[in-house]
């Protein structure tokens, strides 16, 4: 019979099963309260990295508040005050079970989402940018994230023979980070 550091293998894979099962019913469990367990306004300070240089840092808002619609919520982003740069998009569902939602910019623009563990991420190009974003729910805060990397890879490197495969590297441009407080 096979050993695995000194624990006998059907133990181990009775333990195993046991942490899967228990994972699976958590990512289950997340998926159920998402949205709702995120419902209210939240509010914090975003730090913002360019490179080595730290740039100005701007408060951060996030209204996600249940809209008119089942399963709708209101999706505000407000950088700075809500006169400034107030960004009133909307979360609604694509495919729940698959974790899968859409923010609706309403303007034509919209986004995919994707819950990943208890991570709500996605990622999107604009003008020669791709963003990767993440909110993620922690006790009684929501960290969010946004990585700015250039479209275009800087170097391609590998690829010399069939086993080898080419990988793509991405200049990093920036990070913004912000933890929010429901207020």
């Amino acid at each position: 019979m096979r050993r695995s550091a000194g624990i006998k293998t059907p133990i181990l894979s009775a333990l195993l099963l046991v942490v899967f099962v228990q994972y699976g019913t958590a990512q289950e469990a997340g998926k159920a309260s998402f949205p709702k367990s995120w419902v209210g306004k939240w509010k914090g300070a975003l730090t913002w990295h360019q490179g080595l240089q730290e740039r100005p840092g701007v408060m951060m808002e996030l209204h996600i508040l249940p809209a008119d619609s089942t399963d709708h919520y209101s999706w505000r982003i407000v950088y700075g005050t809500a006169q400034k740069d107030n960004r009133p998009y909307l979360l609604k569902p694509f495919n729940k079970e698959r974790g899968h939602w859409l923010i609706d910019e309403r303007n034509s623009i919209v986004l995919d989402q994707f819950l990943i563990g208890d991570r709500f991420c996605g990622t999107f190009t604009v003008e020669g940018n791709t963003i990767l974003n993440s909110y993620q729910l922690s006790g009684d805060s929501l960290l969010v994230e946004f990585y700015n990397f250039q479209e275009k890879p800087i170097v391609i490197t590998g690829g010399g023979d069939t086993t080898t495969p080419k990988i793509k590297t991405y200049g990093m441009r920036s990070h913004q980070r912000a933890v929010l407080r429901r207020f």
